[in-house]
């Protein structure tokens, strides 16, 4: 396989972007094509110049703004009109104009969307795909044909799709991707079509394609849940060209998951997918796409999610104490991750162990610590604390364990939070003026920190802001290094709803000094109190990793 050609084709910046909530500027485009680039793709798809006019501002601007290492830009589009000629279809004219060297283009392969969707006859479906793919070849681009619906359409009427696959390859197409558009296909149906795909027309199986041979490729949905088993499959049946997109983006349920694709390929069979080091690299860049969409990751996203090597069960810990192979799949490092321990109430010493390790601190041999710190999690999280996602406040625990006391940054004497309304709603639906009536909140705090006693007042929008307010303009004048401080997230979780309002409350706060994020949990009677334990926690480990000394 070393010496035949292989294909990982990237269509984030196409298909991907038809996710919903998902909008993409050009600029947008810009920044994740380089990503995707160090990822190793051989193809990244552009998006449809001509059709889409930001589409082909993309590819105007690409030309010129663009250089890539490992990949090639490929210009999305369709096959001609019925009833025209390729060099005067003015979408066909627009592929060319756009520059790129690879041509994609859509072709229906199912007859029932030739005759219904595209109103023509089957043998005018084969001739838009042999004028369209004659005309870009002899004007000297590589033309991938994605034959759409294709399963569904084998299913349905396999000799007429068997055609225009056949009639792809005659006219020149370097690559017929076969798509699973409706998502609807499982592995062993996609094994036994391609391989009966592969006889009918004799073409070779991937593994044994030389240079200039062509190639079937695989473009999987995931409304079954099987995208990545599909593709796999596919591969497995002979295809030589895989296509997703970064983190599965795309409409519906999306397209299958392009990176664990290419890590299954290349780490449990062994086929070379990326160019250089990419998959090394892949969290990484699977995460910095998802911050330039703007969407966040999914923790448990196969190989590059925050929870993909994530160890909560005391039994776990103890085996990978040992041997960390025995609970994972892989070196998490071969895809640019790494394992992580969660304390929880499922925590047994080794848990511990290793999180001390991770954040640090070497606690082999240290039992009783040990104990201490496991029987003060579990007795914790049984009144409703969590530190999965708690880091810093469980790095405090541990620390108060190790030297019996924790950083004393400041001595809180009181705080107390007001919320007053003017006018506003008294019942039923709400006049215009009472809906223009405002609520503000104010706090106090007073503390002691660096040798003075501190009363600020702060305000808000609600309560929580504006004890965070209150707090940062204390502390601030005793710790500057505060002002870097801002908090960016905030999840409250009501832990026994039974009891309504009078339930115990969760809150889980995330704060960034611009550089480093960590997580704090407080727990209390109701969101106010649980929040001010969350914030003290927050300040005093971000005072305690800025290596300021209590004063």
């Amino acid at each position: 396989m070393a010496t035949a050609p292989f294909h990982v084709y990237d269509t984030t910046l196409r298909d991907g972007a038809q996710q919903e909530g998902m909008n993409l500027s050009v600029a947008d485009k810009l920044a994740i094509a380089p990503l995707l680039d160090e990822l190793g793709v051989g193809f990244i798809e552009g998006g449809w110049p001509g059709a889409i006019p930001k589409d082909t501002e993309f590819f105007r601007r690409a030309a010129k703004e663009l250089e890539l290492s490992n990949a090639v830009l490929a210009a999305f589009g369709s096959t001609r009109r019925a009833g025209t000629r390729a060099w005067d279809d003015p979408q066909v004219r627009a592929l060319l104009d756009s520059e790129a060297p690879v041509v994609t283009l859509v072709a229906k392969s199912d007859v029932r969307h030739v005759e219904r969707a595209l109103r023509t006859t089957p043998d005018e479906g084969l001739a838009m795909i042999s004028d369209t793919v004659r005309f870009l070849v002899g004007e000297g681009r590589r033309v991938v044909v994605d034959a759409e619906h294709f399963f569904d359409g084998y299913r349905d009427d396999p000799a007429y799709t068997r055609s225009a696959v056949a009639t792809a390859f005659e006219a020149g197409a370097e690559v017929v991707a076969l798509c699973d558009t409706n998502g609807g296909m499982l592995p062993d149906w996609v094994t036994d079509v391609v391989g009966e795909l592969r006889t009918a027309l004799d073409l070779p199986h991937g593994r044994d394609a030389l240079p200039g041979d062509p190639l079937l490729g695989m473009h999987a949905h995931n409304d079954s849940g099987c995208a990545v088993a599909n593709t796999l499959a596919a591969v497995e049946a002979g295809c030589a060209h895989v296509q997703g997109t970064v983190n599965g983006y795309g409409e519906r349920t999306g397209n299958v998951d392009l990176v664990a694709v290419v890590a299954n390929l290349a780490l449990k069979r062994g086929l070379p997918t990326l160019a250089g080091d990419g998959l090394a690299d892949s969290t990484r860049i699977a995460h910095a796409v998802a911050e330039i969409t703007n969407i966040a990751p999914y923790t448990r996203q196969p190989y590059v999610g925050s929870s993909a090597f994530a160890h909560k069960a005391g039994l776990h810990a103890s085996a990978i104490k040992i041997d960390p192979d025995l609970y994972q799949h892989i070196d998490p490092t071969a895809v640019g991750n790494d394992m992580r321990m969660l304390v929880s109430d499922m925590a047994g010493r080794a848990s511990v162990e290793l999180k001390g390790r991770e954040l640090g601190f070497d606690l082999a041999g240290q039992g009783e610590l040990l104990t201490r710190v496991t029987n003060r999690v579990k007795d914790a999280e049984a009144q409703g604390y969590t530190f999965d996602a708690a880091d810093a406040s469980f790095e405090l625990i541990l620390r108060e364990e190790l030297t019996g006391r924790r950083p004393a940054y400041f001595q809180v004497e009181s705080w107390r939070a007001i919320v007053e309304t003017t006018g506003g709603r008294t019942g039923g639906v709400p006049d215009a003026d009472r809906r223009d009536a405002e609520a503000l909140a104010e706090a106090t705090v007073k503390l002691h920190a660096g040798g003075e006693r501190i009363v600020v007042t702060g305000e808000g929008n609600g309560p929580v802001n504006a004890l965070d307010q209150a707090l940062r303009h204390a502390l601030t004048r005793v710790y500057p290094t505060i002002e870097k401080f801002e908090l960016v997230d905030f999840k409250v979780r009501i832990m026994d709803a039974e009891h309504g309002t009078d339930a115990t409350t969760r809150v889980l706060v995330e704060t960034t000094d611009g550089h480093h994020t960590w997580s704090t949990v407080g727990v209390g009677p109701n969101i106010i109190e649980a929040a001010w334990e969350a914030l003290i926690d927050a300040h005093v480990y971000g005072l305690l990793h800025a290596d300021v000394a209590p004063r």
